[in-house]
């Protein structure tokens, strides 16, 4: 037989070195003869001993002959069409008819797509780059699009080619993505791309954009369907879009799934979207695995809302390699975690979330990523995704890789995975994890270890510039969402709309109150009166941005102790101290977020290892935090003085902020509605005070709404009976005053009773 390739062109598809396959391989027309076409159609089979081509419409089989190389067949057939055939394959005594990749040629990426992401702004590139289950000509299978612009050659592997990168080579087009759809796969299949790089090393990547990943330590992509789950959660979602989520209360609950509570061995793991992502058992202790996406639907959704916060807060749930860390190390950015389940039970949970009236947040990592093989880190055998320069690529203290923001298609990749996890997720916002990190060039650098920006400063502009495209782009397309910055340096206007130079972020952590209070709390009772500026100087500032008052999990961990164990005094004043603590913080201007297990006092610091000690919540003391923290939520969720004008100035006034002596300072929070607000006095020792005068704007009976120190919660269950009476005594620069009992290492709410002085007022008259 006559053929019209050369041995060169052969060995170079053999040799996996041709940019693209379609040229040779596959069926291509030779010379017409009336209604009749010639085709020669080419396949190389490295496995293959023999290959016949079957036209199954016409019945008909062509055996086909090797040319150049053993493995490299071709035949010549005369049809009017070759429609959807087959290769019928033998090796050895196995033998399969397959379909031909090559044959299938539909392409869903257009130029626009390419124009946008090469420009950084195709918002929806996860529905074209990544594996996507389509039908080509009727024929099922995955598409498969990469961006790898520097890459010799690539291929997809899988247990459907045996790993072998030689059998499913890729087509590279516009020069940067290479693509390929291959006939007969499904959701569930498990994929990587195999990546050539122009010396011909090769590395094996997990999907950047892949939807879901095997259960560590496996690191393969799996093909992942995200459209078929069936949502309720309309209603939720239509309300959060016409949401003001700074004038709402705002109660988040930090959570890390993997250890908040684990399941047993011996059970079954709950899972009706089919079976669960199993965790091996050699990984783990013969008691212990971890909670399905359902299993936590079904307990912690419950406990949640019995405490009564607004959020859950999740710390990443993007795929990572190790167990023990907090997840912040990310090698799946669009696949949630596959240690509790698989895409659509993560939907699940999100929806029943929705349906509970909780909310759901996700920490967001674009400040760095791992090293690890399979991860982003030299992807197509260059510094793709990070900077080359380790001066301004590398953080060398946490041995991880950061983001070339200045370039477009990561920047993109990130703005889109922003948005992806709204979209697919429903999520209702993001919490930004070291954002400081990401603003400047010599963030944990030493002088000469970093470069300057364009103009000789330390900001890193292109970094700016992107968060400031997230944050714009997530607020249009999914109004009433949060983005959160975990920020702790002075750059200004972090939570400013980005259309007067702000960065965008609507709620940024107060790093600074954070320090301040637990300093403050951390010292023996005596001590604060010569600190009273820890628990005042936050209002000095307070209105610079909009803060999140946040007790988060970086508090608990590192020989820091747990936030009770942080506590003076004996174990009456430590849980005393708890209380005024989270009474001080909830009556504080500011969005509020607090650490699992800090609700019901635990002892031990956070370890990824363990549960948390529920244990502990066998004995009343706990059961009795755990109590306050209930009650307190729902204070603050009922009481809109608490949270309405929290970034107003006029939202909140001292009234006493100056008695360092007795450690007490009293203010007025305000609501939108002038005739709605409250007053809060914050005894900060173990010595109660009586007969202690506020000032009031007005004369009328106030109720004491709140107590910290009430009985049931654990205290000593001094009070005001309830409320009391003004006086016509002038004080604190009001006509009206109180004479109140201040319970020890306690925090009072009083609200005025207008209903009831009215009464009184008639009466009298």
């Amino acid at each position: 037989m006559q053929t019209r390739l050369t041995l060169d062109q052969v060995n170079q598809i053999v040799n996996n070195l041709h940019h693209d396959p379609f040229e040779i391989l596959g069926c291509h027309p030779l010379k017409k003869k009336g209604k009749v076409q010639q085709w020669v159609v080419r396949a190389y089979l490295p496995k293959a001993d023999q290959a016949w081509v079957v036209l199954p419409q016409q019945r008909k089989e062509y055996q086909m002959e090797s040319i150049h190389h053993p493995n490299f067949f071709e035949c010549i057939i005369n049809a009017s069409e070759l429609a959807n055939y087959q290769f019928r394959v033998k090796s050895g005594e196995h033998e399969q008819v397959i379909y031909d990749t090559y044959a299938f040629y539909s392409p869903k990426l257009t130029d626009l797509d390419v124009h946008l992401f090469s420009e950084g702004n195709h918002h929806r590139i996860y529905e074209k780059l990544g594996a996507h289950v389509t039908n080509v000509n009727g024929v099922k299978g995955v598409y498969f699009a990469l961006w790898a612009p520097h890459a010799r050659n690539v291929s997809v592997i899988g247990d459907f080619n045996s790993w072998d990168g030689r059998e499913h080579q890729m087509r590279k087009r516009f020069n940067s993505i290479w693509e390929l759809f291959i006939p007969g796969l499904d959701f569930g299949t498990a994929y990587k791309y195999e990546v050539k790089n122009g010396e011909g090393h090769i590395y094996e990547k997990t999907d950047p954009y892949g939807f879901q990943q095997e259960p560590r330590p496996k690191t393969a992509s799996i093909v992942a369907d995200l459209d078929s789950y069936q949502w309720q959660d309309d209603q939720w979602l239509e309300k959060r879009r016409q949401s003001e989520p700074l004038k709402e209360a705002i109660s988040v609950y930090e959570v890390h799934l993997g250890s908040w509570l684990h399941g047993s061995m011996d059970e079954k793991p709950q899972c009706f979207q089919g079976e669960a992502e199993g965790v091996p058992v050699s990984e783990w202790k013969p008691e212990a695995r971890f909670l399905t996406y359902y299993e936590l639907a079904e307990k912690l959704i419950p406990y949640v809302k019995e405490l009564g916060y607004t959020h859950i807060e999740l710390l990443p749930v993007a795929e990572h390699p190790f167990d023990g860390s907090w997840g912040y190390q990310v090698t799946g950015y669009y696949a949630p975690t596959s240690r509790h389940g698989n895409p659509q039970d993560f939907m699940y949970f999100v929806d029943q979330c929705h349906q509970n009236g909780i909310g759901v947040l996700v920490d967001w990592v674009p400040g760095h990523f791992p090293k690890d093989g399979h991860g982003l880190a030299y992807f197509d055998g260059t510094h793709l995704y990070e900077h080359e320069d380790s001066r301004k690529g590398e953080h060398k203290e946490w041995g991880t890789l950061i983001f070339n923001y200045g370039r477009h298609e990561v920047r993109n990749f990130l703005v889109a995975n922003a948005l992806f996890w709204c979209d697919k997720y429903h999520i209702d916002g993001i919490r930004v994890d070291a954002v400081a990190s990401m603003l400047y060039l010599d963030y944990a650098r030493k002088d000469g270890e970093w470069l300057p920006n364009q103009y000789g400063g330390r900001e890193n502009l292109e970094a700016a510039d992107f968060i400031r495209q997230v944050n714009s782009l997530m607020f249009s397309y999914f109004p009433g969402t949060l983005s959160i910055a975990e920020e702790s340096t002075a750059w200004p206007m972090v939570s400013w709309p980005t259309y007067v130079g702000g960065l965008g972020f609507n709620l940024k952590w107060n790093m600074g109150w954070m320090h301040d209070i637990l300093d403050y709390f951390s010292m023996d009772a005596w001590f604060r009166q010569f600190h009273q500026n820890n628990v005042t100087f936050s209002m000095w500032y307070h209105h610079s941005e909009n803060f999140m008052l946040a007790l988060s999990h970086d508090e608990v961990v590192h020989g820091k102790s747990s936030i009770i164990g942080k506590m003076p005094g004996d174990e009456w004043q430590k849980f005393a101290n708890v209380r005024a603590l989270f009474a001080y913080m909830f009556a504080h201007p500011g969005k509020k977020t607090m650490f699992m297990s800090m609700e019901f006092g635990q002892w031990d610091e956070w370890n990824v290892w363990t549960d948390l000690q529920w244990p502990l919540l066998e004995f009343e003391k706990h059961q009795q935090l755990k109590l306050f923290f209930a009650e307190l939520n729902s204070v603050y969720k009922n009481e809109p003085a608490l949270f309405e004008r929290d970034f107003e100035q006029e939202g909140f006034q001292w009234i006493d902020c100056s008695d360092n002596r007795h450690s007490v300072v009293a203010f007025l929070r305000r609501a939108i509605d002038p005739n709605e607000f409250l007053l809060v006095i914050c005894n900060f020792t173990p010595q109660p005070h009586s007969h202690y005068r506020i000032g009031v704007p007005e004369a009328g009976f106030y109720t004491e709404v709140f107590n910290s120190d009430a009985r049931k919660y654990g205290g000593a269950n001094m009070g005001n009976l309830g409320g009391k009476w003004t006086d016509e005594w002038w004080f604190h620069n009001y006509p009206s005053s109180l004479d109140l009992c201040l319970p020890p290492l306690g925090v009072l709410i009083l609200k005025l009773d207008r209903e009831k002085t009215i009464q009184a007022i008639e009466q009298s008259l």
